[in-house]
């Protein structure tokens, strides 16, 4: 079932964000404030709209508290984003995800209450560098400080053998939750399940583990 979401500041982040959950058939409200950016968006947003959010009543006529989640993608003006945090806070927003700047950002999102703060420059220059640090590594989300999922073209030294082979819970802390295969998708595939070349595996656990995997 699709949910209902609000991305607030329709800049790279939030515009890529918006864009993708549209794609991924999800209910969305784009806002911003820039009249020039509402206009150029909207050949490719079914709902953008030009608001203000850090005015309360401007919120409020949106409904935006009867969305699923929102998220506050302001990332360059930091009391633009806090009052707008505040607001949704007070219009009694279910989920609230924002985006932070640096860390100093970060901390006062998290005490107003935010459920949820995003780094998207700082986690893409992790993923960039795990790119160009581990050359197998096609993409990286990273979950904390020491846990991550990676999306890898497999070394070729696990060519061949099944996941119960590989043992790669006990050797590398990782765990399989998929398997791409050309266009099927392999998921939670079963120990038996042996990993041939041109496979991408979609693996969860320590960044470490990763990438000791990728030097077999």
């Amino acid at each position: 079932m699709a949910k209902r979401y609000a991305v607030i500041g329709l800049g790279r982040f939030g515009a890529s964000l918006a864009q993708e959950l549209t794609g991924a058939g999800q209910h969305v409200l784009a806002v911003d404030v820039d009249a020039d950016r509402v206009d150029e968006l909207a050949a490719v947003l079914p709902r953008v709209v030009r608001a203000d959010g850090t005015d309360p009543a401007v919120l409020r006529a949106l409904r935006i508290h009867e969305f699923d989640t929102v998220v506050v993608a302001i990332g360059d003006n930091v009391e633009s984003s806090v009052l707008t945090v505040l607001n949704c806070r007070d219009l009694g927003v279910p989920y609230l995800v924002a985006q932070a700047q640096d860390e100093a950002h970060g901390r006062i999102l998290k005490r107003l209450g935010v459920d949820r703060v995003v780094y998207p420059q700082r986690d893409m220059g992790i993923r960039v560098a795990s790119n160009i640090a581990t050359g197998g590594i096609i993409d990286y989300v990273r979950l904390s400080d020491e846990y991550g999922l990676a999306e890898l073209a497999p070394p070729r030294s696990v060519l061949g053998k099944s996941l119960r082979d590989l043992d790669l819970p006990h050797r590398f802390g990782l765990n399989v939750m998929a398997i791409k295969r050309g266009q099927r998708v392999i998921v939670s595939p079963r120990a038996e399940e042996r990993i041939a070349e041109g496979d991408i595996m979609v693996v969860i656990g320590s960044a470490a583990g990763i990438t000791r995997l990728q030097g077999e």
